[in-house]
C-alpha cells in the first residue's frame, strides 16, 4: 500500500473552522439544508440506534435538526475544530474534538454514523471510510453527504480567468472534489455491504462573487489545499473575478 497524498492542510482547515465558529450561525444555510435532507432519509428507517456519531458536527446542526427523531438514543458529536465542538456542546450531547482521519472509537462500537459536509476535506477518504466501517456494528448504518463533482464551477471559472488575466498564472482557489462515480467504489472498498450513492443538487443565488466567498469563509469552507496561494489575494484579481462572475450568479452545490 502507498500512502495517500496530503492534498489538504488539516491544520489550516482547523484554524478556518475555529475562526468561523463564533458567527457560523449567520452562514450555515447550506449545512442546515443538507442535514435536513439527509435526516429525512433516516426517518424512513424503522429501527433504534442506541449509539450514534455525528462526525464533523460543526456547531451541532444535526443534533438540533434531529430534535429527538430518528430512533437515536445517545449521540456523540465530534469535530476537528475545538471552537465548533464547544458550540456543539450547547446541544447537551457528549462532544469531543476528533479528526476524521484518526477516529478514536473501538471496532463495532457504533450503531449509526452521520456526516454532513465534512468528509470532502479528508486526505485519505478511503481510509476514513474504512475507519467508519470498522467502528460500526455489523448491522450499523452510515449516512454521509459531502460536497463533490462540479460544485462551485461558476466561482472556480471566474477565479481561474481572473488570475490568468491579472497575474499570468493560476493557483488552487477551489479545492478538488470527489466524483459521484468514484464514491460507490470507495464505499465498497471500505467494506460497506450495500452502498447506495446519489446526487442532490442545491442551487443558491448570490449577488456577487465576493458575497459567495464571504459566505464560504463564514462557513469555514475557504480553501485549505497545501498548494494554495499563501497570503492575501490581489485586490485587482478579486475585483476582476467579481466582474467575470456577473451573469453567473448561481452557485451550484452538489452534496
Amino acid at each position: 500500500m502507498t500512502e495517500s497524498p496530503e492534498i489538504f492542510d488539516r491544520r489550516a482547515l482547523r484554524l478556518h473552522r475555529d475562526r468561523a465558529a463564533a458567527t457560523i450561525d449567520a452562514h450555515d444555510f447550506l449545512i442546515r439544508e443538507v442535514a435536513e435532507r439527509l435526516l429525512d432519509r433516516l426517518g424512513d428507517i424503522r429501527r433504534r440506534f442506541p449509539l450514534a456519531l455525528d462526525l464533523g458536527c460543526h456547531h451541532g446542526v444535526v443534533a438540533e435538526t434531529l430534535a429527538g427523531r430518528g430512533g437515536i438514543e445517545n449521540l456523540i458529536q465530534a469535530d476537528l475544530s475545538p471552537g465548533l465542538a464547544r458550540r456543539a456542546r450547547d446541544q447537551g450531547h457528549a462532544t469531543l474534538v476528533a479528526d476524521e482521519e484518526a477516529l478514536p472509537f473501538a471496532p463495532a462500537s457504533l450503531d449509526l454514523v452521520i456526516s454532513v459536509l465534512s468528509l470532502h476535506w479528508v486526505n485519505d477518504l478511503p481510509g476514513a471510510l474504512l475507519q467508519v466501517c470498522r467502528a460500526l456494528k455489523p448491522d450499523g448504518l452510515f449516512l454521509g453527504a459531502l460536497i463533490g463533482g462540479d460544485s462551485l464551477k461558476e466561482l472556480r471559472q471566474a477565479l481561474l480567468e481572473a488570475e490568468i488575466e491579472i497575474e499570468d498564472g493560476v493557483s488552487p482557489r477551489v479545492s478538488p472534489l470527489a466524483d459521484l462515480r468514484d464514491l460507490g467504489g470507495l464505499l465498497q472498498r471500505a467494506g460497506f455491504a450495500l452502498p447506495v450513492t446519489d446526487l442532490d443538487s442545491i442551487t443558491v443565488t448570490y449577488p456577487s462573487a465576493l458575497a459567495l466567498m464571504h459566505e464560504l469563509r463564514g462557513m469555514g469552507e475557504t480553501a485549505s489545499d497545501r498548494n494554495r496561494r499563501r497570503g492575501l489575494s490581489r485586490r485587482a484579481t478579486l475585483l476582476r473575478a467579481a466582474a467575470l462572475y456577473e451573469g453567473r450568479l448561481v452557485a451550484g452545490i452538489r452534496p
